[in-house]
């Protein structure tokens, strides 16, 4: 139910939906000959358009969630590597009967990067099928294993979980999984901009994990000097935002979480 609700309230939230109503009830409001409504009502989508489609607000959002984890320097053993969900397209996978990836893949590539450098590390795929109306057949972990076994990795070295749907499912269920000891050092394979959802959920359950973001979506502080290249890129940051600003205080409101805004503390 609550992946249900967050999923709906998620799409009402995002800044490029919100602008596409605005304008689809303008339009109404003039087809009604509700003039004054009409044009305000346009006029608001016209300005929300520019805001979060050119101003680097987008990119502002972005950048302080991808700078609140810097990817770790790992010079110790580690027990294990764990990749999260969010690289695959399983509609596309099973529609094309292909492997697809999507704008996440640096996660699998990351992820076989760290097996190929720690030949002794197990890897955890984490990851089912978060469609809210279709199911799919196949899960992202699935796939991602068939992957990762294609480039090289061992498949003995590969184990997974296909429940989960969210990021707090993420952690329940790989720490019931793995069971990790206290001296276990896993590795949070996750895009950079999710990655302080990630880690305030597996320290709510108890996981202290070792941060390693990857898939960066901003440059640095230059792009907030600088207006978006179109509209698609500023509206795609922004929904980007929106989506885990969202997604950090709603778990810290509902106590999924203990902190709105984890700290590293791998400094």
């Amino acid at each position: 139910m609550l992946f249900m609700v967050s999923k709906s309230v998620e799409f009402l939230l995002a800044p490029s939906n919100v602008i596409g109503l605005l304008a689809l009830l303008g339009l109404a409001s003039l087809v009604l000959r509700r003039r004054r409504t009409g044009v305000g009502l346009l006029a608001l989508s016209g300005t929300a358009l520019v805001l979060f489609g050119w101003s680097p607000l987008g990119a502002a959002g972005v950048l302080v969630l991808e700078n609140r984890f810097p990817q770790a320097r790992i010079d110790a053993p580690i027990a294990g590597v764990i990749m999260l969900g969010g690289a695959v397209d399983t509609h596309i996978t099973v529609d094309r009967r292909s492997p697809t990836l999507n704008d996440g893949a640096e996660r699998l590539t990351a992820a076989a990067t760290l097996a190929k450098a720690y030949p002794e590390a197990r890897i955890f795929l984490s990851g089912g099928a978060n469609h809210l109306f279709v199911a799919e057949p196949v899960t992202e972990s699935r796939i991602a294993r068939d992957l990762l076994v294609a480039i090289g990795v061992a498949p003995e070295r590969i184990s997974s979980e296909e429940q989960s749907r969210t990021t707090l499912e993420n952690a329940v269920k790989s720490i019931e999984a793995l069971k990790p000891k206290p001296e276990d050092r896993w590795v949070l394979v996750t895009s950079a901009a999710h990655m302080p959802r990630a880690v305030a959920s597996f320290r709510a359950v108890g996981f202290n994990v070792v941060p390693y973001p990857v898939d960066y979506r901003t440059r640095g502080s230059v792009d907030l000097r600088r207006p978006a290249a179109t509209i698609a890129e500023g509206l795609a940051l922004s929904d980007l935002a929106a989506h885990e600003w969202f997604g950090l205080a709603t778990y810290r409101a509902l106590g999924r979480t203990l902190e709105f805004f984890p700290e590293n503390i791998e400094k």
